[in-house]
């Protein structure tokens, strides 16, 4: 009897389907894994902004968890949108419980619309509770300076700042360069298990359909990592899926403000 290689997403719900829950499932179904979900939030959004924020009861969060978890298990665990302090602490009493393994924290504070996503209180339990949970942790600029407290302004600094987070959290990091202006980008990984940090080069592509791109990486990613793949080489392979994505959506228009990737562009 054959076995799918699973990984369970919790994370909000994007209406518009660029992000969220929405852009998960994709990313996973198309690095070849079974996609399970537990929504922590609804979300009244579409390419231009966020307009609603519903969070899901924790209670029915925790049932959503355990019903995964208790029948299916999972290989892997990618975290996104988590809104509140009680959130957080629900996933993370339920993931201790079922001891989950190859945990991806995608540290989500802002929207690519600029919309908060992440209650001030909450972001101080996030970093105490959660992120030291994590295996590796997936923030651009403007969330690593949140979770550092320091300004980041140059690429330069960047292996510096994923080193720091690294050691001040005990987890892998792969710092996005993503929101800097250069032409050639560089994201940084900082590998925590083997205390090394790795530089991944990328040229910045000139499109407007970036929604959803921190979910669509983090996601590919947790695959990758569910697949058995080490962190480097799970790193680099979510990053090349993100980057193909991207290259293929630009071509397409869909809404009027910030337009998804392609996450099936191997597929159709």
């Amino acid at each position: 009897m054959k076995h799918y290689t699973k990984v369970l997403t919790i994370a909000g719900s994007d209406s518009g389907g660029g992000a969220g829950i929405q852009a998960d499932i994709k990313s996973i179904s198309a690095c070849g894994c079974f996609a399970t979900s537990a929504l922590t939030a609804i979300t009244a959004q579409n390419t231009v902004g966020v307009f609603d924020i519903h969070a899901i009861p924790t209670s029915t969060l925790k049932a959503q968890i355990n019903a995964v978890l208790e029948d299916i298990g999972t290989d892997s665990v990618k975290i996104g949108m988590l809104h509140n302090s009680e959130t957080i602490l629900t996933v993370k009493e339920c993931l201790e419980k079922h001891q989950a393994k190859n945990i991806v924290l995608d540290p989500v504070m802002v929207a690519t619309s600029g919309n908060k996503l992440l209650e001030d209180e909450a972001i101080e339990t996030l970093k105490k509770e959660l992120i030291p949970m994590a295996r590796i942790i997936t923030p651009n600029i403007p969330e690593a300076e949140i979770l550092l407290g320091k300004k980041i302004e140059n690429q330069e600094d960047l292996p510096v700042f994923a080193q720091e987070l690294a050691q001040q959290y005990q987890v892998s990091v792969l710092l996005k360069a993503g929101h800097l202006e250069d032409d050639i980008l560089t994201d940084v990984l900082y590998d925590n298990e083997a205390k090394e940090p790795i530089l991944l080069q990328s040229e910045r592509i000139s499109t407007q359909n970036t929604h959803g791109t921190g979910c669509s990486l983090s996601s590919a990613l947790a695959s990758f990592l569910a697949r058995g793949e080490d962190i480097q080489m799970g790193t680099a392979y979510a990053k090349d899926f993100i980057n193909k994505a991207i290259i293929a959506g630009k071509e397409y228009k869909i809404g009027e403000g910030h337009g998804p990737v392609k996450h099936f562009y191997d597929f159709w």
